[in-house]
């Protein structure tokens, strides 16, 4: 194993799922948070996944204890210091990263890799925050953690070459399936899954639709198994709300809707109700919006050189459960009628037609 003993920060839903992934193959998990109530909750959740997986028959009641077996607990950052590799999984908050990675750097070995499981902001950035920046990454996780395939792996602009590539291997033996990713707020798969949920919440603001409505229309043009406001519901308002904010740098077409806005980060859920119902004109309306909202971050992205068509569309497919990827639907599409939807995004919020328009026939070959 590249890494055979590894230290989560964080106990959370993110933190304990990674831990119990990494458990389930045979690897040394250190999980750490502030409280020993919080610790034993992430401790609880791996139990919990296990025992049910055995009852299941998915695995033996031996093999779920021994998996549980490499999962220990601890408040005190200093027990990470014979970790090899210690992955950050807190708040979504880049001076809250920043001031634990402070914390931590006094317990780290010269050899012990860094990774951030940030979901959208600068792995660079929060490098800065680290002593040996040439040690640190992004490995972002898709919630849930513990059976998602999906890991997104952040090469920041210091990060060195082999450790990078030590972190993919690692991926691979833990089971995932890595998408290399160059640096940038949202990586691949938030970079577009994000602002098509905000985009659905503008809709919302603008009565073009119920949520009902929303979620059905996007379960036809996208092949998605949960419409965005069955899944923002989900992962909670709040969560999207800190997400696409994070997005923020990239321009004026990922500003936050209104209602998100507003309401920030308090707890609430979006009301959907029993009548999807509408009209093929409305319906339309929100195809295309939903569309615009996830091609024209994809196609930036692919300027960008963030990730490969096949990449995008594997995270989109294995991570987000979407049946139409975004590649291969625009592929599908053709250039002409992706012009067509993209240039709503264009012409409302200033940006430029991204270049990569033109490959749109061919993105996946």
């Amino acid at each position: 194993m590249v890494f055979s003993k590894v230290g989560i920060i964080g106990a959370g839903t993110m933190g304990s799922g990674i831990a119990t992934s990494l458990g389930q193959q045979g690897v040394d998990v250190v999980l750490v948070d502030t409280t020993a109530e919080a610790v034993e909750r992430g401790k609880g959740a791996a139990k919990k996944f296990y025992d049910r997986a055995a009852d299941k028959g998915k695995m033996s009641a031996d093999d779920a204890a021994a998996c549980y077996a490499h999962i220990s607990g601890n408040t005190d950052l200093a027990a990470l210091g014979d970790c090899d590799l210690i992955i950050e999984a807190i708040f979504e908050e880049q001076s809250v990263k920043e001031e634990m990675f402070g914390r931590l750097n006094p317990h780290l070995k010269p050899e012990t890799v860094v990774a951030t499981n940030t979901s959208a902001l600068r792995v660079s950035d929060l490098a800065e925050a680290v002593d040996d920046p040439t040690r640190f990454l992004g490995l972002h996780y898709f919630n849930p953690a513990a059976i998602n395939p999906i890991v997104e792996v952040v090469k920041g602009e210091k990060t060195d070459q082999a450790i990078y590539d030590r972190a993919l291997e690692f991926c691979r033996q833990t089971a995932k399936k890595p998408i290399a990713c160059k640096d940038s707020f949202g990586f691949a798969i938030n970079r577009f899954f994000v602002p098509y949920g905000n985009e659905a919440v503008r809709l919302l603001d603008e009565s073009a639709g119920s949520t009902a409505q929303i979620d059905r229309v996007a379960q036809e043009c996208m092949g998605v198994a949960a419409g965005p406001f069955l899944v923002t519901n989900l992962v909670k308002p709040k969560i999207m709300f800190h997400a696409q904010r994070n997005l923020g740098p990239h321009g004026a077409f990922y500003t936050l809707a209104k209602s998100l806005a507003e309401k920030g980060d308090s707890d609430y859920e979006f009301e959907i109700g029993e009548d999807a119902s509408g009209d093929a004109a409305s319906d339309k309306v929100i195809a295309d919006r939903l569309m615009a909202a996830t091609f024209f971050p994809v196609l930036q992205e692919l300027d960008e050189g963030v990730a490969t068509a096949a990449d995008i569309d594997m995270g989109a497919g294995l991570a987000l459960r979407f049946g139409k990827a975004p590649c291969e639907l625009m592929d599908q599409l053709g250039k002409d009628e992706v012009a067509r939807i993209v240039s709503y995004v264009t012409d409302t919020y200033g940006h430029p037609m991204p270049a990569s328009l033109e490959k749109v026939g061919s993105l996946r070959s």
